[in-house]
């Protein structure tokens, strides 16, 4: 009986052994890092290619550059990377993310593994008069399958860095605003490129009338991607049948990104439908693209994304996160590389998502959501057959544009503008002579908390010392009046608000907050200003 016993405990503790495997770290010890001054709590993970991969507290992966870390943490983590290598003969390295399909397989073993033991200790428990004593097996058994079952969520779960993520977008503000929660990241923007034009370059029969429109991805209408993507069982093809109405992914300058299929079935780019950049106007007046804007790589690193899939997933180019040449591309148009993950940008269809890899809720309409919208200010236009757009340019008062097309030889303009109250005005010259039609819709938002340039504000507003101690005291001058000021607010560089007042305040305190980097901002009635500070 003795032994059975032994037996009945062995199983289990190795059962709660190998599904605690997954998740324990390197070391077993929670350490204390200093990253940029500031402490996380986690474990050592792995070094690779000069980044230091930690387990939270909340068994999360996140990773930073070797150089964040405090000089007494650098010689630690080479030390113990050096360590492993010797040990293992080989690099400590993250497992590739399993697919679906064997993920469920394994799951589905692991529970027949756990319900077999269970029928095996209740059909013989009294076969051998173990009724009393196997009340302190039972609790085993039990923790050892909650255990199990937890453990298979937390093996496949891949955890985003929002840092990470936020990276790819850094070259692209003040035009977008990025902020996070646990669950998503968001991304807000008016859907306007500033590093190009639009319109230019679409065929003679593939401009429907429609023209370039801000809109407000704003607040609650705010891009959002998932943080914790999860795979989908069976990916779902992003094809004429799929995802045919509203966006696929989000570009790192804030444009949405649509299926390469239009909603008549056609490729966008084949038909002649887009401009120079692989972008144009939608029913709403709403610019976005149909294919990867690899040209985005003029303006960022080429180890960067360049998009995200509202899956979760990020979209590289011709380059894999290492500055290595892209490796063969799975049926999805992407391939795990490095523990993760991520799609690839390229000039041949797909041009970007064969399949969603990720999991992705589809309405009635064929659209993602959640999903930020695009709102008609006129009716929608249909094909002019014979059109050929030569200039899309912004007025001199940075509220509207002149857009200038040819049709049948002659040269026709479209001169459109809105005012702060959310009229628009459309005049329509051609050679018989000039329509006005007014149209009376939503007013024009801003990107909230965009960085700007201080320089530009500097006679309105001083802020100082910088860096700063104990105190940051802020002066206004020029017209500039307190009565004008509605919130002044501090984050940190993770999203967190530390400080926050609704009115002015000429000093701050900074005693209560940690050594680092932190973004001041200032909103007033009609301007958000944002500043770098650094506390020592």
């Amino acid at each position: 009986m003795n032994k059975l016993n032994t037996l009945l405990l062995l199983i289990s503790s190795l059962l709660c052994f190998q599904t605690q495997a997954h998740i324990t770290s390197s070391e077993g010890v929670i350490q204390h890092f200093i990253i940029q001054n500031k402490k996380v709590d986690g474990y050592f993970y792995m070094f690779k290619n000069n980044d230091v991969y930690l387990e939270n507290t909340n068994h999360e992966i996140v990773h930073y550059p070797i150089s964040f870390f405090s000089k007494e943490n650098q010689t630690h983590i080479l030390n113990r990377y050096k360590k492993i290598e010797a040990e293992n003969g080989q690099t400590y390295s993250i497992a590739p993310i399993v697919s679906a399909q064997h993920k469920n397989a394994i799951l589905i073993f692991e529970i027949l593994l756990a319900l077999c033991l269970i029928y095996f200790i209740y059909h013989f428990r009294k076969s051998f008069s173990l009724q009393n004593k196997m009340k302190f097996v039972y609790p085993i058994v039990i923790v050892g399958v909650a255990t199990l079952l937890i453990s298979a969520d937390k093996k496949y779960r891949s955890i985003t860095d929002p840092l990470q993520v936020d990276n790819a977008f850094i070259p692209f503000k003040p035009n977008v605003y990025t902020h996070w929660d646990g669950t998503w990241f968001y991304i807000e923007s008016k859907g306007i490129p500033t590093t190009h034009g639009m319109m230019v370059g679409i065929s003679n029969h593939g401009w429907q009338q429609q023209v370039p429109i801000p809109q407000c991805y704003i607040g609650a209408n705010a891009w959002q991607v998932p943080l914790n993507p999860v795979p989908a069982v069976a990916p779902v093809p992003v094809s004429p049948n799929h995802f045919t109405r509203g966006a696929i992914a989000i570009a790192v300058n804030g444009v949405p990104i649509f299926n390469p299929y239009t909603n008549t079935g056609v490729d966008a780019l084949v038909d002649g439908q887009l401009d120079n950049y692989g972008g144009h106007c939608g029913r709403a007046d709403d610019y976005h693209y149909h294919i990867a804007p690899l040209h985005l790589y003029g303006f960022t690193n080429d180890t960067l994304p360049i998009a995200y899939a509202l899956d979760g997933y990020a979209v590289l180019g011709l380059k894999e996160r290492d500055g290595t040449a892209m490796t063969a591309l799975d049926t999805n148009h992407g391939h795990n590389y490095g523990g993760t993950y991520h799609y690839h940008g390229t000039t041949a269809f797909p041009y970007m998502i064969g399949n969603m890899v990720g999991q992705v809720t589809e309405d009635t309409t064929f659209q993602i959501i959640p999903q930020a919208h695009a709102t008609p200010v006129r009716p929608s236009g249909t094909p002019l057959n014979g059109a050929l757009i030569t200039s899309c340019t912004p007025n001199t008062n940075g509220n509207g544009y002149i857009f200038v097309y040819t049709l049948n030889g002659q040269s026709d303009t479209i001169n459109y503008f809105w005012n702060t109250t959310g009229t628009y005005t459309f005049n329509y010259i051609t050679a018989s002579g000039t329509t006005t039609n007014t149209y009376n819709k939503f007013a024009q938002c801003d990107v909230p908390n965009a960085i700007q340039n201080i320089d530009a504000i500097e006679k309105d507003i001083a802020i100082y010392p910088n860096p700063a101690t104990d105190k940051l005291y802020i002066l206004l001058k020029g017209n500039l009046v307190e009565k004008e000021i509605q919130s002044i607010c501090m984050y940190t560089l993770m999203g967190q608000k530390v400080y926050n007042s609704n009115k002015f305040v000429p000093i701050i305190s900074l005693q209560n907050l940690a050594k680092g980097n932190y973004i001041f901002t200032i909103q007033t009635g009609t301007n958000s200003f944002s500043k770098w500070i650094n506390k020592n």
